[in-house]
């Protein structure tokens, strides 16, 4: 449910989710009620993004600024945010834990993100001046933090605070978390024009206050005054004020002080801010390391290594993430390189993500994760140094200048209070922020903590208690000059080639807490380290420069699983099998498969290997190299020792073994039949994957001719609130040729912009209104019971000079215009997938033969594209689909039409993906196109494949229409 409600808000929200972790880890301890594991969940949000050199600094805000509320209103629900995650679970009272849920409101944020957009878009005249987002404390936090950033004090009305509830006390309403909400301070000259911007955005907002010169922060009834005005009082009752005492950060003594009724014009608090801000005393933590546990260690000589290697694959720490992958939205926005899946058969075993940093070159950003959390109950500074560890190979994939410019974010965790985590935290902390990070000249500018990781529930057979390990998440951040020289652990087919492992454990191969370990409940042992920090640095200058030399075909870092892991997902992501050799490896092969140490598995042809060699040698890795298997075109997995075979799988019942947790986990998620469909798929070796087939050139523009004149014609980039794929649908057509203008529902309802001074009319995707009413539905009632604006599209569809492209969300609504579109009678609605589950994948659609004048030329070809849509089932009711002009649809990669899942991600009946109008000007598609008019944009495409893709063909067909 975790996962659902976080892909589902990030979804509507409109932001790709490209990198994350799955861990699941449960160990007892021989004492009665006492479990170390993860009962309460974690999840980590974080993200990277860029900003204008000029906007970077906060601007002072000046005294007469207004204080703005822009967002949703206040509710009850956020007044035990701030305590519920604070404490071990079931440890308050159900009343606040009831009060510590967060509503569920992506759209509304949303909204609030696209007021900030367009402020921003103004450069210089931003009316912003200062924002904090609202967070814990609510506005007693961010309010009075907005203030004193820039010197000032303020006079704030607690009637204007917009709320949901009127029961809500000034203590409440002051202080609780409701979040999809920001604290602006905005340019008191500059008001009427964010005021324009937030009606435009339909985005709620509340001037709720003023800044003052005088340092003192005053929350009050103010009656109805404008605070604005010259005329406002300089305080709602000076007597009232709170005598001055130390408060431990900002929030605190307000949240005491807002407990004060606020009848009439009495201050509910009137401070000043010295008192919030004053100088926090040190916490100071009285405890002790506690005695390392003994956990049983493993004895490697009483396994069988068949069973390991499947036992390790199926481990949920191991095993396929696709349930938690496809749920996830990795295409909106258009700036996606480098998502998690891997291939031409779309398997989620990337080491990192990578983003372009816009729509012409190929600059961009790379992000990784680490983390290798149970270790700390055997060596809580190992633990974070591995985190560390990991994180960089991880982002080793990506061509990364140097390690220098990595940039660290770190998650701390912990049950802080229990019996020696204290400790054991400090030692985390120590080990990465004082020793590790300096030595690999890596700095850490942002981090966050939880420290409640415990959960205790009453049983018949008494308390039980489980307490996490201390836990370090690690995200890695690095700039990328080039994004398509990203590795992968695709491994290639069309060259004869060796694997070579670069491990960093210096011959050590240490099993404690490794997941062999788990699985044979064997925990105890010498935990893996990063024993010598130049070691890792020499390993990620090597894979840079290798390559920056071209010597490397793939590329795979060894975590969970070890070695064996590693080479079999590389196998799984290419179709292929492998030969594992062990001679001169190791003399146990457990350890040598199975060890997690720090390294990576790197693909190299055949004939580079001395120059390979000669590059390892140079950087001093030579005793960490070793050449280790070979990939084979038979469908298995051996491994053997000098003439001596150890063990042989078949590549299915690895892969098997690999699903099986995302095939457990969607049986019970999803709808049944597409479970088994997609398990069946996935199991055929032979399957061919995607395979591209062009009948024209992507690099042939169409268009110049006309664009050679000088003209853009103008395009209308339509959306309604919650739309979010706006922005990739502009550049698209902007780089067509087209003049593309933002056009929100809002500005044809108050008739700022007319229909009438457009060539084409392209509907975004999205979740218009929440997708409360279905499909599109709500948008297009916007239209249908507005008289003028129905009149307003009919005209614009019948004029034979105007083309309508319809995408994902506003292919859902078009299909409820039909009625006004000329020829589109056989238009379908769309239904929920199939699947039951909103579905982010790269599929192959076929181009058919149609009216549609945005398809013209391509008829015939097959052609990857990504979709990304949880209502996406056409439904054509008792009409025959066959009837309708199919422009459109999702076919196999040997061309057969998609008549199961995953191939036919939502179920649409002859696998129809795209419809057109009988005279070709409309067109409607559930895929985005827009999202991959560049091959750089595409998850995986051949090699060859130039700047453009196939899909921006569709965009300059539109130019060469219009003239």
């Amino acid at each position: 449910d975790g996962p659902l409600g976080a892909a589902a808000f990030n979804n509507e929200f409109g932001r790709p989710a490209l990198a994350g972790y799955f861990r699941s880890f449960e160990l007892p301890t021989g004492r009665p009620g006492l479990v170390r594991a993860y009962d309460k969940p974690i999840m980590l949000a974080g993200g990277l993004g860029a900003i204008d050199r000029e906007q970077v600094e906060k601007l002072r805000i000046r005294p007469g600024d207004a204080v703005v509320v822009l967002g949703g209103p206040a509710m009850l629900i956020g007044l035990g945010g701030g305590a519920a995650s604070s404490v071990a679970s079931g440890q308050i009272s159900a009343d606040l834990d009831f009060a510590s849920v967060q509503r569920d409101n992506p759209e509304m944020q949303r909204r609030c993100q696209e007021v900030l957009d367009r402020c921003f878009a103004l450069g210089g005249d931003n009316p912003i001046l200062s924002a904090h987002d609202v967070g814990a404390g609510g506005l007693s936090n961010a309010i009075p933090e907005l203030l004193h950033d820039s010197g000032v004090g303020g006079r704030i009305d607690l009637a204007r605070i917009p709320r949901d509830d009127a029961s809500l006390s000034p203590m409440q309403l002051w202080c609780n978390e409701s979040q999809e909400r920001y604290v602006l301070g905005i340019a008191r000259e500059r008001l009427p024009a964010f005021e324009a911007l937030c009606a435009r955005e339909r985005c709620p907002y509340a001037v709720v206050g003023v800044a003052t010169a005088e340092q003192q922060l005053v929350l009050a009834d103010f009656q109805g005054a404008d605070l604005l005005s010259a005329s406002a009082p300089a305080s709602a009752n000076p007597e009232s004020r709170i005598p001055t005492e130390r408060s431990e950060g900002a929030g605190g003594a307000a949240a005491v002080a807002a407990q004060r009724p606020s009848p009439g014009g009495e201050a509910a608090i009137d401070i000043p801010l010295d008192l919030l801000f004053g100088k926090a005393p040190k916490m100071l933590r009285d405890t002790q390391r506690p005695h390392p546990a003994r956990w049983p260690r493993l004895d490697t000589a009483a396994l069988d290594l068949r069973e390991a290697g499947l036992r390790v694959l199926a481990h949920p720490t191991v095993a396929a993430k696709n349930f938690l992958v496809t749920i996830g939205d990795r295409s909106v926005g258009g700036l996606c390189s480098r998502d998690q899946m891997v291939g031409p058969w779309q398997l989620p075993v990337s080491d990192c993500a990578v983003t372009l940093a816009d729509f012409e070159g190929v600059a961009g950003e790379a992000m990784a994760v680490g983390e290798r959390t149970p270790l700390a109950l055997l060596d809580a500074a190992a633990s974070a140094r591995m985190a560390v560890g990991e994180a960089l190979t991880n982002l080793a994939a990506a061509p990364v200048a140097a390690l220098e410019e990595v940039k660290l974010s770190a998650n701390w965790m912990a049950a802080a209070g229990f019996e020696g985590e204290d400790a054991l935290l400090f030692d985390a902390v120590r080990a990465v922020g004082m020793e590790l990070c300096p030595a690999l000249d890596i700095g850490i500018p942002v981090g966050k903590d939880s420290l409640s990781m415990q959960a205790r529930w009453s049983a018949p057979e008494g308390e039980q208690l489980a307490v996490s390990p201390v836990s370090l998440i690690v995200s890695a951040f690095a700039r990328v000059a080039d994004v398509r020289q990203s590795l992968t652990p695709e491994l290639r087919r069309d060259v004869d080639s060796e694997l070579w492992l670069i491990g960093l454990g210096a011959g050590q191969r240490r099993l404690g807490g490794s997941i062999l370990a788990q699985c044979f409940e064997a925990f105890g042992g010498s935990a893996p380290d990063l024993d010598e920090p130049e070691r890792l640095r020499a390993f990620f200058d090597l894979i840079q420069e290798a390559r920056a030399d071209e010597l490397l075909l793939a590329y795979h870092d060894r975590s969970d699983g070890g070695a064996f892991a590693a080479l079999c997902e590389m196998a799984f992501a290419s179709h292929l099998g492998l030969d594992i050799a062990l001679d001169d490896w190791g003399d146990d092969p457990f350890r040598t498969l199975f060890c997690e140490e720090l390294g990576a598995v790197v693909q190299v042809a055949s004939e580079d290997r001395a120059a390979f060699a000669d590059l390892i040698h140079r950087h001093g890795l030579t005793d960490c190299a070793q050449r280790i298997g070979r990939p084979v075109s038979a469908p298995r997995v051996r491994v053997t020792e000098g003439r001596q075979t150890l063990a042989e799988w078949r590549w299915q019942e690895l892969f098997e073994a690999w699903w099986s947790v995302t095939h457990a986990i969607a049986a019970r998620r999803d709808e049944p039949g597409c479970v088994e469909e997609e398990r069946e798929a996935r199991l055929r070796f032979e399957d061919p994957g995607l395979v591209p087939e062009l009948r024209f050139d992507p690099a042939e523009d169409i268009a110049a001719p006309v664009i050679a004149r000088g003209a853009r014609p103008r395009v209308a980039i339509l959306r309604e609130q919650g739309v979010n794929g706006q922005v990739e649908m502009a550049a698209a057509f902007h780089r067509a040729g087209f003049e593309a203008v933002d056009v929100h529902m809002s500005d044809l309802i108050a008739g700022r912009l007319r229909l009438d001074g457009f060539k084409g009319l392209a509907a975004c995707g999205g979740f218009s209104y929440g997708d409360v009413l279905g499909a599109g539905r709500g948008w297009a009632t916007s239209i249908l019971e507005r008289p003028a604006l129905r009149e307003a599209f009919a005209a614009f569809f019948a004029r034979a000079d105007s083309f309508s492209l319809g995408v994902c969300n506003g292919c859902q609504m078009l299909s409820q215009l039909k009625d006004l579109v000329p020829g589109a009678e056989h238009w379908p609605r769309f239904l929920r997938n199939r699947s039951e589950q909103y579905e982010a994948r790269l599929c192959q659609l076929e181009v058919l033969d149609s009216p549609s004048v945005l398809l013209a030329g391509m008829a015939g070809s097959r052609i990857p594209v990504v979709v990304a849509h949880g209502e996406g089932r056409a439904d054509f009711g008792a009409a025959d689909p066959a009837a309708a002009p199919i422009a459109l649809r999702y076919v196999n990669g040997d061309g057969s039409l998609a008549t199961t899942y995953p191939a036919n991600p939502n179920g649409s009946p002859l696998g129809i993906a795209g419809l057109s109008s009988r005279d070709g000007r409309a067109t409607i598609l559930m895929p985005h196109p827009e999202r991959v008019f560049r091959t750089a944009q595409l998850s995986w495409a051949p090699r060859g494949w130039g700047e453009d893709s196939p899909w921006m063909r569709l965009f300059r067909n539109a130019r060469a229409f219009v003239g």
